[in-house]
């Protein structure tokens, strides 16, 4: 497929789509940080920027192929509508300042195209990736609880200075973040422009006999600089939902936040990790895009239960809750009017048969 001008346009929605994930979910990999004033919001912006894109380009195609799976999107206008759809979902929620799923808003808007298509959608994936909806927070939540145990007996057993302690744990931050970062990176990059795959119009770069630059890395990394565009201009307003509103973090416990989500994200998105596993005929996680956001507050809300769970602030989380449940029922309505429109008055092909 060669670039054309409606080619360019069809993928603005895929940027459109990182743009609103990098003022969604990426916000999230330092809104504690941001939100504790232990890292300043450019500082966080910077090394958020480089580690998604980095994370991207590298390992970014595992979990796009179970996006794969759940629809084969395979017209250009398809592709279009699908993650136009998302996208505004994603911004429809992020102005009113709730970190939802951009997972949740694909997964929708994906079987929004199955139904106008009529293409039966494979419920043992759609029941794995919706497991993970669930499964995400609750394993975030696990982690936090054990780095906390672990973080609280090493310094009730050391004797650090509490200048020492604060540069450390600025330090600590700035690394969770950008493992943080390259972890979004290599698994939601699958959101933003996995469902272009099928249609991309980029050409296979062969550097040398044994390096090249595929069709895929190139989407995704056109993506990641939507992703970083989003971070910088639409990022502050969710960071300060998640840093303030539901508990309030102390600097050590945002890091931990940080470190528990992290590590919940790669989990699910390392190829390697999964090839191990499963060579030695042990369980491995699905290659799945998950929620980041959902892995934050399920991380706070690990903290928070540790701690007692007096501050948790239940109605904030109401309001998070009820942003997970209608996501991926707006996304669904959305691309199934978008489709339509598409099809039948501006008479692109959105799907072949």
């Amino acid at each position: 497929m060669q670039f054309t001008l409606a080619t360019m346009i069809f993928l603005s929605a895929g940027l459109f789509m990182g743009w609103s994930l990098g003022g969604n979910d990426a916000a999230n990999i330092f809104g504690t940080a941001v939100g504790t004033k232990m890292v300043k919001f450019s500082t966080a912006a910077i090394i958020c920027s480089i580690f998604i894109t980095l994370g991207a380009v590298i390992s970014g195609t595992g979990a796009s192929h179970t996006l794969g799976k759940l629809g084969a999107i395979n017209a250009m206008g398809g592709s279009f509508a699908v993650s136009a759809s998302a996208a505004y979902t994603v911004m429809l929620m992020t102005r009113k300042g709730l970190p939802v799923s951009t997972s949740q808003a694909v997964v929708g808007a994906i079987i929004g195209w199955n139904i106008f298509g009529g293409i039966e959608t494979d419920t043992s994936v759609l029941y794995e990736i919706v497991g993970t909806w669930v499964f995400t927070p609750a394993l975030a939540a696990v982690f936090a609880v054990i780095f906390y145990v672990i973080i609280k007996i090493v310094l009730e057993n050391s004797k650090i200075h509490i200048v020492k302690m604060d540069k450390y744990t600025r330090y600590a931050l700035l690394l969770a973040g950008a493992f943080g970062a390259y972890s979004l990176g290599a698994n939601n990059i699958a959101n933003v422009m996995g469902v272009f795959i099928n249609v991309s119009p980029f050409q296979t770069i062969q550097l040398s006999e044994a390096f090249q630059i595929t069709s895929t890395q190139q989407l995704f990394f056109l993506g990641a600089l939507a992703i970083a565009i989003g971070v910088y201009t639409y990022s502050k307003k969710v960071m300060m939902t998640v840093g303030k509103c539901i508990f309030k973090l102390s600097p050590i416990s945002a890091f931990i936040v940080v470190l528990a989500t992290s590590t919940v994200l790669f989990l699910f998105s390392s190829e390697s990790l999964s090839i191990w596993l499963t060579s030695r005929n042990l369980p491995a996680f699905p290659l799945v895009p998950v929620s980041q956001s959902q892995a934050v507050v399920g991380a706070i809300m690990g903290i928070g239960l540790v701690k007692g769970g007096r501050n948790i602030n239940f109605k904030e989380l109401g309001r998070i809750g009820l942003g997970w449940i209608l996501t991926p029922l707006i996304a669904m309505a959305t691309s199934l009017l978008s489709l339509y429109i598409l099809q039948n008055v501006f008479m692109q092909t959105v799907i072949y048969r």
